[in-house]
């Protein structure tokens, strides 16, 4: 999946996360599919006590997906995806901090999802959701990891105070059928892997109080092996900042 930090790295993260669970902060998982499923497994790998995973997703397991949906057995098939990611999660890491919400975010909660996390990871693959999830979390002043996967490219990138956005980058959702859907170009389940792990690196990166790609798009081809880096500017007129002030 993605390259793994040093130990000493993740050591230091589990010393920082000793506390009480009293004082665990939210890390919320929107999707529970391609890319929420190694995020998540990333994130409890890391095993700190001071984090709470929730997960958010209304759909169930597929067979069809479980070639890049790492989380979910055979036996799953027909299971909530919240359901089955917290079993595995807790066979695997049972110590770690897991609750869930069997919700699709939209318009009228994906606030209520967000408010109050310490930093929320977007797994979504529709564009309306995500532009949703900028959305709500620049308002509620929460820090947001984006990741998305078509093909053999991924992408990601993280929003924090005062960094430019999801809508500073895109502006507003493309038209409908304009863009091919991940159904209809494909995912290649390594990348949404690579992808997924590196969502969850940002993640508590931001915990850490340092984010590497606040601001910034990282884009990765799976098929060239080529990355590159590109910093976004905040956007004047935003929709997105404009609500933050309004």
């Amino acid at each position: 999946m993605s390259e793994r930090e040093p130990a000493s790295v993740s050591e230091a993260r589990r010393a920082r996360g000793s506390d009480s669970d009293a004082t665990a902060r939210a890390v919320v998982v929107i999707g529970a599919g391609g890319l929420g499923c190694p995020a998540l497994w990333e994130l409890a790998r890391v095993g700190r006590a001071d984090v709470r995973l929730v997960i958010v997703d209304d759909d169930v397991v597929d067979l069809s997906n479980l070639q890049r949906q790492i989380l979910h057995r055979e036996a799953d098939v027909g299971r909530p995806k919240v359901e089955s990611a917290r079993d595995a999660l807790a066979r695997r890491f049972p110590k770690v901090q897991v609750s869930v919400r069997r919700e699709r975010a939209g318009a009228a909660n994906v606030r209520a999802i967000v408010s109050g996390a310490a930093v929320v990871l977007d797994g979504t693959d529709s564009f309306g959701a995500k532009f949703l999830i900028n959305d709500a979390c620049v308002a509620e002043g929460v820090p947001l990891v984006h990741g998305a996967v078509v093909g053999w490219g991924g992408q990601l990138m993280s929003v924090t105070g005062g960094s430019a956005c999801f809508r500073c980058l895109f502006e507003a959702p493309p038209p409908e059928g304009s863009v091919a859907s991940c159904e209809q170009a494909g995912i290649i389940g390594a990348v949404a892997g690579v992808i997924g792990a590196r969502m969850a690196e940002e993640a508590l990166a931001i915990l850490d109080g340092t984010p590497r790609l606040a601001g910034a798009l990282d884009v990765w081809d799976a098929r060239s092996l080529e990355r590159r880096t590109v910093r976004i500017k905040p956007r004047a007129g935003c929709e997105a900042h404009m609500r933050e002030v309004a």
